[in-house]
């Protein structure tokens, strides 16, 4: 990562946006704390997060692309652990784990291990895993990841209410048609270069373009989208 720079306010939504290879994964692990940046600082209400790392992680939930359970717990038993690592009173953990399973239709499976889980099960306990402590950020990573429609739709719905509540939220994704609809912020990346940010029509405007699927092209210095789908299904038909 080279020369990254951006904030996020209360309220904000930032789409982290770039091709695979970019440096998205690398800025998430430095947002969590699980890689330091070599270079430059990460700050939490003004505070470099490194002077009390333990405070900073309290104060974060963090969904990851890939959901990485205790496979022999139950579904239960796993938000429970989180819980108790989170300090979440019991109380106030069965009611939040009871109607947020249930919101997301996988209150019947609470007591099924977790190595049975489809993958968008698994996706669906790490949201509420990571959202059970009501943080102030939220940093997601791809976490539409096995989600089905009505689980995506749901979980659009979740981003934009928490915003509006004031949370910051970062969001870190491939998908432009949902970064274009969901954010209010917008950091453009090319080969570990931030290449523009601002506000969506500040960025675009940035790289002289109107549309995001457009500027994305660039990024990913893919000049004929079209032609390079023809080359591939000649590819398929030939001999």
């Amino acid at each position: 990562m080279d020369s990254v720079s951006f904030s996020i306010s209360p309220g904000d939504v930032l789409g982290y946006l770039g091709p695979n290879g970019s440096g998205k994964s690398t800025t998430v692990k430095m947002l969590t704390g699980l890689l330091e940046p070599t270079s430059g600082e990460i700050l939490f209400h003004g505070k470099p997060v490194r002077d009390d790392l333990i405070a900073y992680k309290q104060a974060i939930g963090y969904v990851p692309e890939e959901a990485q359970l205790y496979s022999f717990l139950t579904g239960w038993e796993y938000l429970e652990l989180i819980a108790t690592l989170r300090n979440i009173p019991v109380t106030v953990f069965e009611a939040k784990a009871k109607a947020m399973l249930e919101a997301f239709t996988i209150y019947a499976y609470r007591d099924a291990t977790i190595s049975s889980y489809s993958k968008g099960m698994r996706q669906r306990i790490a949201l509420i895993s990571a959202t059970m402590h009501n943080p102030d950020l939220l940093i997601l990573d791809e976490p539409f990841t096995g989600l089905d429609v009505s689980s995506g739709l749901v979980l659009r719905q979740v981003i934009e209410q928490l915003a509006a509540a004031g949370k910051a939220i970062f969001f870190a994704s491939p998908a432009i048609e949902v970064v274009e609809r969901l954010c209010n912020q917008l950091v453009l990346l090319r080969k570990g270069k931030q290449i523009a940010s601002g506000n969506m029509a500040e960025t675009l405007s940035q790289l002289g373009y109107t549309r995001l699927e457009d500027a994305f092209v660039q990024m990913a210095e893919q000049s004929d989208t079209a032609q390079t789908a023809r080359e591939i299904v000649a590819a398929i038909e030939g001999a």
